[in-house]
């Protein structure tokens, strides 16, 4: 496994993507590079989480070539993708309600043997998420929505990825809730971590990425600088209130 000497960590390449005879992504491309935040915006139904999930290896495309790290990793198994470094945070978090807080941490550090490292892991994402320290011997499923969904987020993180995949963190949650996640995305990116991040909550999206790409019914129908995305009457329009 090679890396891209353009820096591009992802790359997805017309791809194609159906359920039944219901084709969802009709030839989508998108790139991100190492250490950038890519949001990945667009209605319902536009196509957004599919995108990760075809990323994940989660559903199969049936046409295109998606790259990480200079490698296809498109016909690979999901426990393969993640091998590789690619973590997904699900839309509507996905923990394990009748484990612990600290269960469905170290469920994300996965079968390595470094307790050091673990160990070390652990103490970041308690620097991030205080509440997850108090609440580590609770069963996740006590848990407020928005701890429920600082748990996934922390699991994701445990696992060390290259690139993590966030879909739909900011749903259900109220604005409060809402600011206080997307400060702890702007903090694990301004600290290294490359980012792509599906959401509805296009403000906040707009705001704490690099580059943004609109997706609408499978089609990538823009891209550029996310600061020049929120100046653009098309997306002010659609997805930013006027």
């Amino acid at each position: 496994m090679g890396s891209d000497p353009t820096g591009i960590l992802l790359s997805v390449e017309d791809l194609h993507v159906r359920y039944g005879a219901v084709e969802v992504l009709k030839g989508v491309n998108l790139q991100v590079r190492q250490g950038e935040c890519v949001a990945l915006i667009g209605a319902n139904g536009a196509g957004k989480s599919t995108t990760l999930m075809a990323i994940s290896g989660l559903v199969p495309p049936v046409k295109g070539r998606i790259r990480f790290s200079g490698e296809a990793i498109d016909r690979l198994p999901a426990e393969a993708v993640v091998r590789r470094g690619v973590t997904q945070v699900p839309e509507g978090r996905r923990i394990f309600p009748r484990m612990t807080v600290m269960e469905n941490l170290l469920l994300g550090a996965g079968q390595r043997p470094d307790r050091r490292r673990i160990a070390q892991e652990l103490s970041e994402v308690f620097d991030l998420f205080p509440i997850l320290r108090d609440r580590q011997r609770q069963l996740a499923g006590t848990l407020s929505g928005g701890e429920q969904q600082m748990l996934a987020l922390a699991r994701g993180l445990m696992a060390r990825p290259r690139l993590l995949l966030l879909d739909e963190p900011s749903l259900g949650l109220a604005p409060k809730l809402v600011a206080q996640l997307f400060e702890v995305i702007r903090r694990i990116h301004a600290e290294g971590m490359t980012i792509l991040l599906v959401e509805q909550n296009a403000y906040q999206a707009l705001r704490v990425a690099e580059t943004a790409f609109v997706l609408e019914t499978g089609r990538v129908v823009l891209h550029g600088p996310a600061a020049a995305l929120r100046e653009n009457p098309a997306v002010k329009q659609a997805y930013l209130g006027g």
